[in-house]
């Protein structure tokens, strides 16, 4: 004779079904959106270009070189601002990070949806590409006829 009390039991503590599921295994990525969403609104309303607002680079102030990261917050300011060129100008490669972030979240929001996690396992080869054109970009960057690549 079949237990009938724990098949409720199963029902009561089981895992989310439906909405609820949804909803819990998309609250991680749309918290993971808030926050980015309230960097990017800050560092819209606090101009980077305003001196003052924001720490200077550490690499560029001692050494003078530009860092892969320096100008990231005023391409952000740019963004934010629909100033693509101007974007893209002060950093390009913090360009294609925002546009590979909106990848990847993308991909992970559709996994949610379809109750798939999210395996992010990128091949060796296809890291130390990245490397080596964040190495390339910082290079050229400093170089004498890199400077359009100045911020």
């Amino acid at each position: 004779m079949p237990d009938v009390n724990a098949d409720s039991q199963h029902r009561v503590t089981g895992a989310p079904s439906g909405a609820g599921g949804v909803a819990a295994r998309l609250a991680v990525p749309a918290g993971i959106l808030a926050a980015v969403a309230g960097a990017f609104a800050y560092v819209g309303t606090v101009d980077p270009n305003q001196p003052g607002h924001y720490p200077v680079c550490p690499l560029l102030r001692y050494t003078g070189l530009y860092c892969p990261g320096c100008g990231g917050l005023r391409s952000a300011h740019a963004v934010v601002h629909g100033d693509f060129l101007s974007a893209l100008h002060d950093n390009a490669a913090a360009v294609m990070g925002y546009l590979g972030f909106a990848a990847l979240w993308t991909v992970w929001v559709v996994h949610a949806v379809r109750g798939r996690p999210l395996r992010i396992d990128p091949a060796p080869a296809l890291v130390l590409t990245l490397g080596a054109l964040l190495l390339v970009f910082t290079v050229v960057r400093n170089l004498p006829f890199g400077g359009w690549l100045h911020p």
